[in-house]
């Protein structure tokens, strides 16, 4: 079994895999001040609900304590403190080492960024669940603190993207700066032209986001030639059904990712 974690800014994704089926997941706030003893408890809980063996507390052999437990860890992260607990965690608890996707690990994309170090772990993950699925060219959409766009060519290489303020970051910068302004739910808005504040804030930001992602989609399109665009992060199911342009949400896609990377990685018995 698998355990697959995406680290965020603000959420973390736990998945896990059983063969290459994804068994369960479980979204977390990311806080950086977690220690990795308590990631080990979070995890232990989250298995224990849902049906699997608690596998961390090991016996004096050395064997898992329940039936199933973890025989690898693949880690996507943008949090180093964070990074560095999910590893003792890793060690501490599962006696091993994981594979966290950095420079150096082979993800059989060749990446086209002028500085390949500069690219976020969840965009290659990402990149190449999108590229697995569905084939090139590829745009995948991602909607988490920031909203961000990767390009997969038709040869399957990572050619790079943009990205733009998230959702709830553009809501806190409006609602810190226009005082008579409240914080609403993100809800599709009965009509466009909204009949009070809190319809009108959630077309503008509903609406304006869906026309940002398809503009610019259409732009990458421009230069990359017509692709699949796939979205995936927590708010995808708000503007996927929505966008012109979006074809395929995958809310796992960097859970899928992962899967991939660490099998091209994992040691031959």
């Amino acid at each position: 079994m698998l355990l697959c974690i995406d680290t965020g800014n603000t959420q973390t994704v736990i998945g896990l895999f059983d063969g290459g089926a994804l068994a369960d997941h479980w979204r977390i706030a990311t806080v950086a001040d977690r220690t990795a003893d308590e990631l080990a408890l979070m995890i232990q809980q989250f298995l224990g609900f849902h049906g699997f063996d608690p596998f961390l507390v090991r016996n004096r052999s050395d064997e898992p304590a329940g039936g199933a437990h973890i025989t690898g860890v693949a880690i996507a992260s943008g949090v180093p403190r964070v990074t560095a607990e999910l590893r003792r965690m890793t060690e501490r608890y599962l006696g091993l080492h994981a594979l966290v996707l950095e420079p150096g690990v082979r993800t059989g994309m060749p990446i086209l960024y002028d500085n390949p170090k500069e690219v976020g772990a969840d965009r290659i993950a990402d990149a190449v669940a999108a590229f697995d699925l569905y084939g090139g060219p590829a745009i995948v959409v991602d909607f988490g603190t920031a909203t961000v766009f990767d390009a997969v060519s038709a040869k399957g290489e990572y050619m790079g993207g943009a990205i733009a303020p998230g959702i709830e970051i553009s809501l806190d910068a409006l609602f810190s700066r226009a005082a008579w302004l409240r914080r609403v739910e993100l809800v599709e808005p009965p009509s466009v032209i909204g009949r009070s504040t809190v319809e009108s804030i959630q077309s503008g930001v509903i609406y304006g986001v869906t026309g940002m992602v398809d503009g610019i989609c259409r732009r990458i399109m421009d230069e990359l030639g017509e692709a699949a665009v796939v979205a995936t992060g927590r708010l995808s199911a708000l503007i996927a059904p929505l966008s012109a342009c979006i074809q395929h949400e995958e809310p796992w896609l960097t859970l899928h990712g992962l899967r991939l990377i660490y099998e091209k990685n994992a040691p031959t018995s």
